[in-house]
């Protein structure tokens, strides 16, 4: 019998057994508890989850592989956890993962305790539920102990989080040299910074231009996320000017960063709930400076304001998807900056382009790309390259043939299911005749009527299983009938693609991994694009020129991408 390995570490590790500490260690003893059983781990039937929440099942690349895997038919017929807190801590979830295990014929056994988890009876059932929650209750128990935690430090004014630009971490550490907190020094030259940044906006400065001109003097800024460049940028300059412990005020417990059922959703507690504590020794700008800025930019609000008479414009924040392709997908080739959508007059009507956000937000001396693509031309070219290479139908075939092959896999042993069915019907016929001999003694009759005829429906189910397991066992599998499925889908895909950005957006999310990257090359005068993709390796394009003379007045250069898949110089 082929058994799988499921193994979880949350990065919280109070209240959690030795056991479930390292994945590693989980490993190595759910491969020496399978060994024991008699069974064979296929390492590609080994799921890993490390440092992620229990209550999070949505994001968890491990256990999604592993649930996956249960369709059209397990790759294996056992899974060994730990213990059932390993597959979540959050009990309806957790529960109705159990029950997808074990109706696709997996047995889950945890190898702590050398005990199967069945869902054959009410009992077992109810017991799963108390299990459930107490796995809950505990993650809840670690999230107050964080807290606790957390509170005593702020409220000491220790550091709580992570590093922020203009002070460094400095680590107390006692007579033994075991850390007990942490606090925050000033960095000078950092401080200058910020100071600059507040008379500059007091000054009447924008944000992208103080953003701008700081890039342009080289000043170093604070670390980059998700693979951005290192460099400044107007929603970090605004950061800087409204966070208050530049003034030398500490505010902590501002936002929650998970919701009731433990995922992640970063949300803004109500004001009565901060915790604010005065540090005047970690002040570095003055309250004149403070005032001045928040007056400049107070100023700017209300003028902003009367001109759109009342009305705040700007992108939602509701989370609906952009109406652009190819925002938040792609990145510069150059630099790493996100592309952006950036429109004028173009003629008699306004034209849009995709841009490198690093130039015009950081400046040319974080990147030099100035080339801009002509936004409708840039999508079809991206929707051509997607359909050509990805919706190309020798690879709908070879998914046919995976598919074929996957479904035609050998059943399991009918010896041993025959043999656990044999078991099963003991204990139904023994079951039913303990509650027979309940009723004649008198006990509770409607009570224990209701549980001989569940006793029953199980019998019969049981024994139609075993009579089941004599028939041939013939998989009908049509591969034209599933081509043309397939290539119906496909046809509706590619109208979507090109109706809707929105549905497109979301398309395009799940054909491609990682993001789409345009390479300009100035001396050939084209742009590039190439990233891997989900059902092949990968999907490119190629752009070529178009001798056209740029916009009058303008030193930046357009380019068009027509349906060939070339992206050319725009009119």
């Amino acid at each position: 019998m082929i058994a799988a390995i499921y193994a979880r570490k949350s990065t919280e590790q109070s209240g959690v057994a030795d056991e479930a500490r390292s994945v590693t260690r989980q490993i190595e003893h759910a491969t020496a508890f399978a060994i024991r059983k008699g069974w064979t781990v296929d390492d590609a039937c080994v799921y890993i989850d490390d440092g992620i929440s229990g209550a999070e099942f949505a994001k968890r690349a491990g256990f999604l592989r592993l649930m996956n895997a249960l369709k059209p038919r397990p790759p294996f017929q056992a899974l060994v956890i730990s213990e059932e807190s390993r597959l979540g801590r959050e009990q309806i979830e957790t529960s109705y993962a159990l029950k997808q295990l074990v109706t696709s014929g997996v047995q889950v056994w945890c190898y702590l305790d050398n005990r199967q988890r069945t869902l054959d009876s009410p009992m077992e059932k109810a017991m799963l539920a108390l299990q459930g929650m107490a796995d809950e209750m505990e993650r809840e128990k670690a999230r107050q102990r964080t807290y606790d935690a957390m509170l005593r430090k702020a409220r000491a004014g220790h550091v709580t989080g992570g590093r922020v630009f203009g002070y460094e971490n400095v680590e107390i550490c006692d007579a033994e040299g075991r850390r007990q907190h942490v606090t925050r020094r000033i960095l000078e030259a950092e401080a200058a910074v910020i100071g600059r940044i507040f008379e500059s906006c007091a000054a009447g400065q924008g944000l992208r231009t103080i953003a701008k001109a700081l890039n342009a003097d080289g000043v170093p800024a604070p670390r980059a996320q998700q693979g951005r460049p290192c460099a400044w940028v107007s929603t970090t300059i605004r950061e800087v000017l409204y966070r208050p412990l530049y003034r030398g005020v500490i505010v902590w417990n501002k936002t929650r960063k998970r919701n009731a059922w433990g995922l992640e959703r970063r949300t803004v507690k109500a004001a009565a709930d901060w915790i604010t504590i005065d540090a005047p020794e970690l002040r570095v700008v003055t309250e004149g400076q403070w005032q001045a800025a928040h007056g400049r930019l107070e100023h700017t609000r209300q003028t902003y304001l009367r001109g759109t008479h009342g009305h705040l414009w700007g992108r939602p924040v509701d989370g609906h998807e952009s109406k652009y392709l190819l925002t938040g997908l792609s990145r510069c080739g150059i630099c790493g900056g996100t592309m952006i959508v950036r429109s004028r007059q173009h003629g008699s009507r306004r034209a849009y382009f995709y841009a490198c956000s690093s130039f015009h937000h950081r400046g040319k001396t974080v990147c030099a790309n100035s080339m801009e693509m002509r936004l409708a031309d840039a999508d079809d070219a991206v929707l051509s390259a997607l359909e050509r290479k990805l919706l190309d139908p020798a690879i709908l075939e070879a998914a046919i043939a995976r598919a074929a092959a996957r479904v035609a896999l050998p059943p399991e042993d009918p010896a041993a299911r025959r043999h656990a069915i044999a078991v099963a019907l003991g204990q139904a016929e023994a079951a039913l005749a303990h509650l027979t001999q309940a009723v004649a003694e008198g006990g509770a009759v409607a009570t224990l009527v209701q549980a001989i005829r569940d006793q029953e429906r199980r019998h019969q189910t049981l024994r139609a299983e075993l009579a089941d397991l004599d028939r041939p066992r013939v998989v009908p599998v049509s591969l034209s009938h599933l081509k043309g499925v397939l290539q119906t889908k496909a046809e509706e895909w590619q109208g979507l693609l090109r109706k809707h950005a929105p549905i497109a957006r979301q398309m395009v999310r799940k054909l491609v991994e990682g993001r789409i990257v345009f390479t300009p090359d100035r001396d050939a005068r084209r742009y590039t694009f190439r990233v891997p993709g989900t059902l092949a390796n990968f999907f490119s394009g190629i752009v070529g020129p178009q001798a056209m003379a740029s916009p009058a007045g303008s030193g930046d250069e357009y380019w068009e991408v027509p349906l060939a898949g070339a992206i050319r110089k725009a009119a």
